[in-house]
């Protein structure tokens, strides 16, 4: 997971008591994402209080999070994006989400466009490397494009996390900005237009 910017801390008036749910699953060849829900939070704990797979996903410090933090967060997102459990032969493996473009940087460049992002954790380290992130990606950008109608999709990635990179890349996203961060680091704002994903092919 992405690191949660300020604008979407959970705060005393944006809690809620369960996660909104949807009636969205996306198949793929061999990926499956299915609507996150109450059940899920064994999981989910799980895969953020790994240093491991959080060192990829968060340029934050790595702090355990308890169930609760956890769940403000992910009830609170869930309210304006479409979040997902990702199964293989229906087991899970990591989670992720299309939601509507909250970084003010971003938005502040094209305001009359509807703009999206997915933020993706595979969090079952030994299934890293097989191109189920890029599979996911795909079936997300289909939806985003031909159900939601959104103009462009991004995805902030870590700078050094090339595997992710990659994977995006596949799905036609490009470098839109480099960011610096206050700790010194890099992070990479990529972007997948809708023109270009009809040029290419993949919106018919």
């Amino acid at each position: 997971m992405n690191t949660v910017v300020p604008e979407l801390q959970p705060t005393p008036e944006r809690r809620t008591t369960a996660l909104l749910s949807h009636d969205v699953t996306l198949r793929g060849a061999t990926v499956t994402l299915r609507p996150m829900n109450e059940d899920d939070w064994d999981v989910l704990l799980k895969w953020n209080n790994d240093p491991n797979v959080m060192e990829m996903a968060d340029h934050n410090e790595f702090t355990e999070s308890t169930l609760e933090e956890l769940q403000l967060i992910y009830r609170w997102i869930s309210t304006h994006a479409y979040c997902f459990i990702m199964e293989v032969e229906e087991s899970p493996i990591g989670e992720c989400w299309l939601q509507r473009m909250n970084l003010q940087r971003i938005v502040a460049q094209f305001p009359d466009q509807d703009l999206r992002r997915i933020d993706l954790m595979i969090g079952e380290r030994e299934l890293w490397g097989r191109g189920y992130g890029t599979e996911a990606i795909g079936l997300l950008v289909a939806y985003g494009f031909n159900v939601a109608k959104a103009d462009a999709i991004f995805a902030p990635v870590m700078a050094d996390n090339h595997r992710s990179q990659r994977a995006f890349q596949k799905n036609g996203f490009t470098c839109h900005a480099r960011i610096q961060e206050p700790d010194g680091r890099v992070n990479t704002d990529l972007v997948v237009w809708r023109n270009e994903h009809e040029a290419a092919g993949a919106g018919e």
